[in-house]
């Protein structure tokens, strides 16, 4: 399963579940349990990998307020949403890349 693919599908189901939107630490933990996995994925690769997904319109983000942040005493995170586009995405019957499904209108 691509790792595009296998993305979408854990942020589903986190939503699923009534998490509003997800930042990477917490995906990362998804699809590592999701897979039964030992390790976390790199972080490089997966904010990497999350950015091209907001480039085809498969996700959306912005920035937590930074009063959160600060009362937590963490750094701000970035906060990810599935569109409607990255629904339709995870729902192809065969998996595909970026390259595969890009965006209406790019």
């Amino acid at each position: 399963m691509p790792i595009e693919s296998e993305l979408l599908t854990a942020a589903i189901a986190l939503e699923s579940r009534g998490v509003e939107g997800f930042h990477g630490f917490l995906i990362a933990h998804e699809m590592r349990d999701r897979n039964g996995a030992k390790n976390l994925i790199a972080y490089g690769n997966l904010y990497r990998i999350l950015e091209r997904m907001e480039k085809a319109g498969w996700l959306e983000s912005a920035w937590e307020e930074p009063e959160l942040s600060t009362l937590e005493r963490r750094p701000r995170r970035r906060i990810y949403h599935v569109t409607g586009l990255g629904v339709a995405a995870a729902r192809q019957p065969r998996p595909a890349g970026l390259g595969a499904q890009q965006p209406v209108g790019n």
